[in-house]
């Protein structure tokens, strides 16, 4: 073990600097997060329970928009509480074990995130690409196999980074400049040399970032092919529509995971960092189920049936503001 037996610093609680430099704004911020994180968790509870509730919603494409909003909301959940602690009061530190178990799970739930939008990609292509056989190929079973799939990469990177990331020795340093444990932060905060551990996250940020970017662009290429050979406008209308929300997501979520992990952590900026960290775990899950169903009949038919069957006027006047 590399945290050695002089490392002063392990099992010592952690000192998450976030932003308490700028105070003024950590007002703004808890207010800013807390109604994004309840945006979240009221958007990604509906769609996880109209995926389930309503039959019309029990095809591949809804299964895994399930599956991506529970990523999302469980994401979200893992950072945002102590984030509120944090920036609420003047106590700003994580015990040890409360870190690990932070960097753990974020970094399951985002690297499952960044394969699972890839099996959402090979969806869209199967059905667009080759209608007739949409529901042969992406049958229940196989759709299970590929969210298991992403998972396992999930858990893989974690028990993989984690450990090479926590027992890097940092001599006494409890400082982590960042408002949660991430990885660039706690190898920046390292006192020896790091190189190996970061050649470890850039290989395995290409194979769980830029494998499953190419697998989606692939999609998307062919995606754009078999569209403009579809000669009603109606029909191309239909299938961007499809497609469009997905590349909205993809776009927000690789963007700016791709610019934060795969460069070095000497080369790591403090405030850029926090900021873009901030908008793809609290900001793009919010938004997330309004990208999707925005302009999706059959989640507003959903809606309103669920709403219809409970009775609660006040209920679907909210909803119409989300979904006019």
């Amino acid at each position: 073990m590399n945290v050695g037996k002089n490392n002063n610093s392990y099992l010592q609680a952690f000192v998450l600097v976030g932003f308490s430099d700028r105070p003024q704004l950590e007002i703004i911020l808890f207010v800013f997060i807390l109604l994004f994180y309840i945006l979240a968790l009221v958007d990604n509870s509906a769609i996880i329970l109209l995926s389930i509730m309503d039959a019309r919603l029990h095809t591949p494409m809804y299964f895994f928009l399930g599956k991506l909003s529970f990523l999302d909301l469980c994401f979200t959940t893992s950072i945002v509480p102590q984030l509120l602690w944090n920036l609420w009061g003047p106590e700003k530190t994580i015990t040890y074990h409360g870190c690990v178990a932070q960097l753990y799970i974020y970094m399951v739930l985002g690297s499952t995130e960044c394969v699972l939008l890839a099996v959402m990609s090979y969806d869209r292509y199967v059905a667009i690409c080759r209608p007739l056989h949409y529901t042969v190929v992406m049958h229940p079973r196989l759709c299970l196999q590929l969210v298991t799939v992403a998972w396992c990469c999930g858990f893989l990177n974690s028990f993989v980074m984690c450990p090479q990331t926590m027992q890097l020795s940092r001599c006494g340093r409890r400082r982590v400049d960042h408002f949660l444990c991430e990885m660039p932060a706690l190898i920046a905060m390292s006192c020896e040399d790091t190189m190996l551990v970061e050649a470890f996250a850039f290989v395995l940020g290409v194979a769980l970032l830029l494998v499953p970017l190419s697998l989606i662009l692939i999609s998307y290429g062919m995606i754009s092919a078999a569209v403009l050979r579809i000669k009603s406008a109606a029909g191309r209308k239909k299938a961007f529509n499809t497609c469009s929300s997905h590349l909205t997501v993809v776009s927000l979520f690789y963007g700016t995971i791709i610019y934060m992990y795969l460069q070095p952590a000497n080369s790591y900026s403090r405030d850029q960092g926090k900021f873009l960290t901030l908008f793809y775990t609290v900001v793009t899950p919010s938004v997330n189920p309004l990208i999707y169903t925005l302009r999706n009949k059959n989640v507003k038919g959903a809606m309103k049936k669920l709403l219809g069957k409970h009775g609660s006027a006040d209920i679907f006047l909210i909803y119409q503001v989300y979904f006019p």
